[in-house]
């Protein structure tokens, strides 16, 4: 069986145990899959960073039970071992259930996958026996195998956690100390992304030296089995088209399973960077994912070339997709946190403007016209994480948007235009909706 790494609440360093137990394994010469629980970018980026092998997304609201239960099958198989980064706090996701849909406790329940509990111990002693015991208790389904104590200050501290404990007779499956603690930097989106940190084999060694001296490896290796069978092929290619996707240090939000259906499907992947490429020839479509382009703004807007390369493609009809900052880049100008305006691609009538509010949430989408990708009245369901608005109002949005939490109305959203551009701050995951990337290849195999 696989495990999963959950925390008692966000900020406990689930991250931190999640990467050293990687890193100690990696370096070991195991192969690892690793999973990351919701809607996240930059955690699988670390663990594709330590692993070598794409970090793999377990959210049932951007697909479905059936996808997340597909998915971990498929991608685990052919591993040594394979492990789950979770989401927030065990039992934090949506809804009043005592499992709480798209939390960890869900996925864990899901896939009938044990769970190890991270607790921060920096302001505990005895009471961190009330905090285990609840989880533990809470709901039978759940299967807590053990935990590891982070933020130990002493060893007396120690003693006073494992005595409250010891009643339990749960597994401490790993000690971590204050000194322990290593700093990954962090900005307004979360982590620096890992393309970004020139110190970062430094910090994976780090990791590695924590993963081997703080875990009970006699007692984790048992319960790392992983699948061990050659995975399946993928299914019959449809179309051969050449689609360019914006990779750089702007431009790196993507689901790996996103990537692979298009690949699946037949296209052929470009990689390529606005900060420092031109618009590779003989594209038919492109994508651009999110990331941070208000912090490269202005090399961005340096690269003269691929901006107006692209807004001719654009305009000549070519199929494109832009989530969050790439829709960003297609705006006339962004606006960073220091009011400084950089000229972008400006095939979108507005500008992007930083704010210290950030948009956060599951999204149902209603689509109120037809377009190049989805009808009029289709729902998909998507995630929003950004900290820019939009300045003008949309003419002609794409999208009627809820929460997905409380069904309360969240505005219009996204821009679709006669051109085959579909640009919206609403990540996708096509998991479960691959008329989508079908839709959107068909049209660059007919675009001349």
């Amino acid at each position: 069986m696989s495990l999963i790494i959950a925390g008692e609440r966000s900020g406990v360093g689930k991250t931190t145990v999640t990467l050293a137990l990687l890193a100690y394994l990696c370096k070991n010469n195991y192969q690892v899959q690793s999973f990351k629980v919701g809607p996240d970018y930059i955690d699988p980026m670390f663990h594709r960073y330590i692993t070598g092998r794409a970090c793999r997304n377990l959210d049932p609201v951007l697909t479905s039970e059936a996808y997340v239960k597909e998915c971990f099958r498929h991608h685990r198989d052919g591993a040594d071992f394979s492990l789950v980064e979770g989401v927030m706090g065990l039992f934090d996701g949506i809804g009043k259930e005592t499992i709480p849909f798209a939390s960890t406790a869900h996925i864990s329940k899901l896939l009938n996958i044990p769970v190890i509990l991270v607790v921060d111990c920096s302001r505990l002693s005895g009471s961190v026996a009330a905090i285990v015991h609840g989880y533990c208790t809470l709901d039978p389904n759940i299967n807590i195998v053990g935990v590891v104590l982070n933020r130990v200050g002493s060893d007396r501290h120690l003693d006073l956690l494992n005595n409250a404990l010891a009643p339990l007779q749960i597994k401490v499956l790993g000690v971590l100390r204050r000194e322990d603690n290593i700093s990954i930097p962090d900005r307004h989106l979360g982590l620096v992304p890992t393309s970004e940190l020139p110190e970062l084999d430094a910090i994976i060694s780090k990791l590695a030296a924590l993963g081997a001296s703080c875990f009970d490896w006699e007692a984790l290796l048992p319960l790392l089995e992983g699948g061990g069978r050659e995975k399946e092929k993928g299914g019959k290619s449809l179309y051969s088209v050449k689609i360019a996707v914006a990779l750089d240090n702007a431009f790196n939000f993507y689901y790996q399973d996103n990537l692979d259906l298009l690949e699946e499907l037949g296209a052929e992947l470009i990689f390529w960077s606005p900060l420092n490429d031109d618009l590779p020839q003989g594209v038919q479509g492109m994508y651009f994912g999110g990331g941070f382009p208000e912090m490269f703004a202005l090399k961005l807007s340096n690269n003269i070339g691929a901006l107006n390369n692209v807004k001719a493609a654009i305009l000549a009809g070519m199929p494109t997709i832009a989530e969050c900052g790439g829709l960003m880049y297609l705006c006339d100008k962004i606006i960073d946190f220091e009011n400084n305006a950089w000229s972008m691609v400006g095939v979108l009538p507005t500008q992007a403007v930083m704010d210290k509010r950030l948009t956060l949430g599951y999204r149902r989408a209603v689509t109120l016209q037809n377009n190049f990708l989805l009808d009029a009245g289709k729902v998909i369901y998507g995630h929003e994480f950004h900290r820019s608005r939009l300045l003008s109002n949309l003419k002609a949005p794409v999208f009627e948007t809820y929460r997905v939490d409380s069904g309360e109305s969240t505005g219009d959203e996204g821009w679709s235009t006669q051109f085959n551009l579909h640009a919206s701050y609403i990540h996708q995951h096509w998991g479960n909706s691959k008329e989508i990337p079908q839709r959107f290849l068909k049209h660059c195999v007919d675009f001349v």
